[in-house]
């Protein structure tokens, strides 16, 4: 089964399964970086019914005229995603590259799922890449929606 090129998804990041606590990160922090990354950013504080803890919804502009939709929640340091919705792989590669190079501590440190994914049976995250641009990301993440497809 083909992929189609421009699929929208829901994409989710978050630290390693075997060091959750990797990202030692707050929805506080997190909303600190996104104002100084993206000055512009429309952001809203809420708390979350599922674990009454915090959480950040956001729309930031990652490139000209490019924007993305969000959640953060981080209410423990072993529990932390950021998830974008209804994006494309470039787009949220975008982000994805942001979040990798200027908020977690450590490049090896992220991973991801797409809700076209695990619609599609496979619930196992893949490690996003440690080094590369948006386009070597997005690539990778096109793959994860391939492989999904192609199942």
């Amino acid at each position: 089964m083909a992929v189609e090129h421009n699929i929208r998804s829901n994409f989710v990041f978050a630290p390693p399964e075997d060091n959750t606590s990797a990202w030692q990160a707050s929805v506080e922090t997190f909303k600190d970086a996104l104002e100084r990354a993206f000055p512009e950013a429309f952001m809203e504080m809420s708390t979350s019914s599922l674990r009454n803890a915090p959480v950040l919804d956001f729309e930031i502009e990652v490139a000209p005229e490019v924007f993305v939709t969000g959640t953060a929640a981080m209410p423990a340091s072993d529990y932390a995603h950021i998830s974008l919705i209804d994006v494309t792989a470039d787009e949220a590669a975008l982000f994805a590259q942001w979040l990798r190079d200027s908020y977690v501590p450590s490049p090896v440190s992220v991973r991801f799922l797409s809700s076209f994914v695990m619609e599609n049976g496979d619930e196992a995250p893949w490690p996003l890449p440690a080094t590369g641009d948006a386009a070597a990301i997005e690539a990778v993440m096109r793959d994860h929606l391939t492989a999904a497809g192609a199942a």
